[in-house]
């Protein structure tokens, strides 16, 4: 290895704060990073540091992240100081690192390497199935509701076996451990897994198998974590086994950016870092490069307010630059037209409309900005919404390239066995996903057994056979040929592309423009396995379009980007903070909420406007609105009030309190779910007349479907029979009892 020359040039600009977080290699290390204060480059500048120094091989440094944004960054600025060793890092997101390494061990699990990884669209799908099977009512007690429950506890790293002593157990009548028990030994028989799998499966080989835990102590030498206030138990626990041998852990984080405990993620593992690595060096990154000196202090003084901190005290070299403005208007239209207002003059006066974002605390408040900027003729763009992979001619592509892949996948074959259509619907579906479960085998094994009998009819036999010869066709051309070639000839063969060139529906020409693109990201894999698990480990979709726009979108989705203008509307009581996360967590919910406003206010470089109604229309009922407590809480000296007559003013006590009238309701109406592929009374009653007799020429057999009848041949697990009314036809022995 080449050592870099010293002094190194890429400690050059770095604050003492910053090169001490660089240089502070060995033991563990908390570097807490406030909003703005070099985060990044401390990071990066640390990975070419550790190369550098001869303190370690890129490979034997694991880096983690929460996005693959991030990931991709980070390794583009090491590259920029070390050159092509940058490659070499264990770099990528908790889940990506953690899939790599799964596959190494998965048969301690009871999985094969070449699982699937499963997204949420089909953990849905495989849960529902389930509760069906059990007599569940989906209506009682949603599939969502209910794997939201399972998600929670394997962030928690909580096993089916410990779960029952939950509280969330009693969901489903007091079935739901049991339905996670039937969840996880469902996903083994698929060779599936799902997003909490990866790491929960790595926590139970690494306390129970300690060689394996022991080789990659061994091999990691050093470990970041970035975000750190944003992990999980899960991950956390997962972590701490990985260090616990070398103690050469870094993390770097900000408590007051914690917003995520909605989705498991636990302040708690920053603010006891020090416990649990006792003698841990504690690095303040306290110099913001971001914000200006109002929109700096404002933030600070606002944060103040939370108990649950570690604390640091940001300051800037910058300007003090405009106060925080604050503006009262009398409803919500008001507020969208007012924050047009200032955009129109902003744009004036030479300002880009992409240094602009709203960022609203809930979606519903998006519709009347968008309304606005129509109107005005403002190009805008809403981050959310479906993201590419997420669309239904790609994900039904992607259900044909994981089947190629991973032939047990069932709901890859469940999805695209009649799509395009076949003439394979739902009664033969049902008829081969008994047969399956009865068998033990995958649906494609299933298959290949009852193309051969007379279980079903003889066109949906023609139609598995001729699916089945396609699969072993697309199979065999996947070790030749690269993937974006495979993925064209196998969309073309398969009847989709002709099927989507026949609709003439106004949305088909850009269906199939999207089909071609996904044509071009094959290009970019070397492998089909690669590619598949990029797939289902994005978490972010890229925007694109040259044309300048004003960005809306959520406090939560805002994290991390930084705007020289935000407009911050709807501080409300019960808005934001958000009564339904105050009433479901208390004090806890209220200082998550409280640091999501910090993190609001600290995405504005230049200047921070702050909105609040006096009316707000919420699920088409008008309800008065006080004033957001958050504003009362911040600094008087580095803000500017405007309130519009007739508004509710702040009390002079401090504090906005109260409520909004009839309270906040933050609920939906999932739309209802198409019917299960399963009938649960059908199974049950195959099930009864599933055990293999003892058959031979003569024996009387009762079989479901076609009745009674006497055995004419057995061959292997097959049998003739001439039933008295159907005649005679081939079944699987497994499938009738003696009469």
């Amino acid at each position: 290895m080449t050592a870099l020359q010293s002094p190194p040039g890429y400690l050059t600009g770095l604050n003492p704060a910053q090169r001490r977080a660089v240089e502070t290699l060995d033991g563990p290390v908390l570097v807490l990073s406030g909003a703005g204060t070099g985060k990044t480059r401390v990071l990066t500048t640390r990975l070419a540091h550790l190369v550098a120094s001869r303190q370690a091989w890129p490979s034997q440094v694991l880096a983690v992240t929460f996005t693959n944004k991030a990931a991709r960054e980070m390794r583009h600025r090491v590259g920029q100081l070390i050159g092509a060793m940058a490659e070499d890092f264990w770099l990528g997101t908790f889940h990506a690192i953690a899939a790599r390494m799964l596959r190494r061990h998965a048969e301690l699990v009871g999985l094969k390497s070449n699982f699937t990884i499963l997204d949420a669209d089909d953990q849905l799908r495989l849960l529902k199935q389930i509760l069906q099977a059990e007599g569940i009512d989906d209506k009682r007690w949603p599939a969502r509701q209910l794997l939201a429950a399972i998600e929670r506890w394997k962030d928690r790293a909580i096993t089916p076996t410990q779960a029952a002593s939950d509280g969330a157990a009693q969901l489903a009548g007091g079935k739901l451990a049991g339905l996670y028990a039937q969840y996880q030994q469902r996903l083994i028989t698929l060779n599936a897994c799902d997003f909490g799998d990866l790491l929960c499966h790595l926590i139970q080989i690494f306390q129970t198998h300690s060689d394996v835990l022991a080789s990659w102590q061994e091999r990691f030498k050093y470990i970041m974590v970035d975000e750190y206030q944003d992990t999980n138990v899960a991950q956390y626990l997962w972590l701490r086994l990985l260090a616990q041998s070398r103690r050469n852990l870094c993390v770097v984080g900000d408590e007051d950016q914690s917003i995520y405990g909605w989705r498991g993620a636990e302040i708690g593992n920053i603010l006891k870092f020090e416990q649990d690595f006792p003698g841990a060096e504690i690095i303040r990154l306290e110099q913001n490069y971001r914000s200006t000196g109002n929109i700096l202090a404002a933030a600070s003084h606002l944060i103040d307010h939370n108990r649950e901190r570690l604390g640091k005290t940001l300051w800037t070299a910058a300007e003090a630059g405009d106060r925080v403005r604050l503006i009262g208007v009398w409803d919500g239209e008001e507020e969208a037209r007012r924050i047009g207002e200032e955009i129109e003059a902003l744009q004036r006066h030479g300002a880009s409309l992409d240094t602009m974002a709203v960022l609203v605390r809930a979606g519903f408040q998006t519709r009347e900005f968008e309304e606005r900027f129509i109107t005005l003729g403002l190009p805008y763009r809403v981050i959310g919404g479906p993201r590419f992979y997420e669309r239904q001619e790609i994900r039904d592509a992607l259900a044909y390239l994981r089947l190629v892949r991973q032939p047990d996948d069932d709901l890859a074959f469940e999805r695209i066995i009649n799509t395009p259509k076949r003439g394979f619907g739902d009664t033969s579906l049902r008829a081969l996903t008994i047969a399956a479960r009865g068998l033990g085998l995958s649906l494609t094994a299933a298959a290949a057994r009852l193309i051969g009998t007379d279980e079903l009819k003889a066109a949906a036999r023609k139609t598995l056979a001729a699916f089945l010869e396609d699969l072993a066709r697309w199979r065999a051309m996947a070790d030749g040929l690269p993937p974006d070639e495979l993925a064209e000839t196998l969309l073309d063969e398969c009847g989709y592309t002709g099927m989507l060139q026949a609709d003439k529906a106004p949305e088909a020409p850009g269906r199939l423009e999207n089909l071609k693109e996904l044509v071009r990201a094959l290009e970019e894999f070397e492998t089909l396995e690669a590619f598949l698990d990029h797939v289902a480990l994005v978490t972010e979709r890229a925007e694109d379009g040259e044309t300048a726009q004003v960005t809306v979108m959520t406090l939560h989705a805002a994290k991390g980007l930084e705007f020289d203008t935000v407009f911050l509307p709807g501080w409300e009581e019960g808005l934001f903070p958000s009564q339904r996360s105050m009433d479901e967590t208390g004090l806890k919910g209220l200082e998550e909420e409280r640091r999501l406003a910090y993190v609001g206010l600290t995405r504005a470089r230049i200047r921070a406007i702050i909105t609040h109604a006096g009316n707000r229309r919420i699920h088409g009922q008008w309800q008065s609105a006080l004033p957001s407590r958050f504003l009362e809480e911040l600094p008087a000296d580095h803000v500017e009030r405007e309130a519009i007559a007739g508004l509710n003013q702040f009390s002079q006590s401090g504090g906005g309190g109260g409520g909004w009238t009839g309270g906040w309701t933050s609920g939906w109406s999932a739309p209802r779910p198409r019917a299960p592929i399963i009938d649960a009374r059908a199974t049950r009653i195959e099930t009864e007349h599933r055990p293999s007799p003892a058959v031979s020429v003569g024996t009387r057999v009762f079989h479901q479907k076609f009745g009674y009848g006497l055995v004419r041949a057995v061959e292997g697990d097959k049998l003739e029979v001439a039933f008295d009314q159907a005649g005679v036809k081939k079944v699987m022995a497994g499938f009738v009892s003696v009469a």
